[in-house]
């Protein structure tokens, strides 16, 4: 590299360095299901040290890692929420764009089907759940368009219901996991699929045929239009579940209910780790970074008896927790 090379890149990194500096206030975006853990972490974050109040935005996991991995200074979020591991496609975007990054596994979350207390219990076994949402599904020994409108066509003990499941969109961490936990899953043991060959895009293609309905990233949203709608159905996180507990009921998957201890013990089957990402660049540029991951991966926060918990997360093992908390605490670099 020559002098004016050097010179050059000095200058943009000069450049980068002085933009950050006119923000004060730290940047997150990402996942709507880590949204109010790293909510409640800003607020107390604000109220207990002399830093600006850090803004979260709910933006889902692919657009929060889309804005992340997009460039480095003041322009770009500092912080990305995550309701699934990075993929390897966003770690090379981040890495071709310069960024360095420390990843961050917060606890655990379940994946849950809820609907309005006043509605039908439901149990599913994830071949149940599989068939009633998939675009195409074994019948006669082929693949044909999802024939079933109504629960009980797929099974008779199923209620006696219009199909009518609220989700999230494609760019939804949520939704993610839901493809990989519980379609594939239920897709994987379903009679047939051995022979058909079953597997990849025929296993995670969700019906198009207004069965299933992208509500977006709001799941107040969809809260208030199960509220409304009592025989429909919607899916986000467990710790959405847990703070409106008073409106909605989560249905059993395979026997077991969508429940703290059932998902901490790793009974429930539908379940997921959460994260976070740091921008190791914005460090020391933008105040106090390093000082709010230390905050929540504090005891105080995430722990057995933090006061994540009280909003619905569900916390990692102690040894975990602590190994993770060094990693952050550290911002050791991700490699994949």
């Amino acid at each position: 590299m020559n002098i004016k090379t050097l010179t050059l890149a000095a200058a943009v990194s000069v450049a980068m360095v002085g933009a950050a500096e006119a923000r004060d206030q730290i940047r997150i975006v990402g996942s709507s299901t880590v949204f109010p853990f790293s909510t409640a972490v800003a607020e107390q974050f604000g109220k207990s040290t002399n830093f600006s109040t850090p803004i979260v935005e709910s933006t889902g996991t692919g657009g929060g890692m889309k804005l992340f991995c997009s460039g480095i200074g003041e322009a770009y979020p500092d912080v990305t929420n995550a309701s699934r591991r990075m993929k390897k496609s966003e770690f090379e975007d981040c890495t071709k764009n310069g960024i360095d990054i420390t990843e961050v596994k917060v606890g655990f979350d379940g994946i849950v089907l809820a609907n309005a207390k006043s509605g039908a219990d439901l149990d599913l076994s994830l071949e149940q759940l599989f068939v009633a949402l998939a675009k195409e599904v074994p019948q006669d020994g082929k693949l044909v368009a999802n024939p079933y409108t109504n629960w009980s066509q797929i099974d008779p003990s199923l209620p006696n219901l219009k199909i009518e499941v609220l989700g999230p969109p494609p760019t939804s961490g949520t939704r993610d996991a839901f493809i990989e936990i519980a379609m594939e899953g239920g897709c994987k043991t379903l009679a047939g699929a051995k022979d058909l060959e079953l597997s990849g895009k025929a296993c995670h293609a969700i019906r198009e045929d207004g069965v299933f309905v992208e509500a977006g990233e709001n799941d107040n949203l969809i809260v208030q239009k199960l509220e409304a709608n009592p025989d429909a159905f919607g899916i986000f996180g467990f710790s959405f579940l847990d703070q409106n507990s008073d409106k909605v009921k989560g249905a059993s998957i395979a026997g077991t209910a969508p429940e703290f201890e059932a998902i901490a013990a790793g009974e429930y089957p539908v379940s997921r780790s959460l994260f976070f990402y740091v921008k190791q660049q914005h460090v020391g540029v933008i105040p106090g970074i390093k000082e709010f991951v230390t905050a929540f991966t504090s005891d105080s926060a995430w722990g057995p008896d933090g006061y994540l918990v009280d909003k619905g997360l569900i916390p990692l093992p102690d040894a975990d927790r602590a190994a993770m908390a060094k990693q952050a605490q550290g911002l050791q670099s991700l490699s994949m």
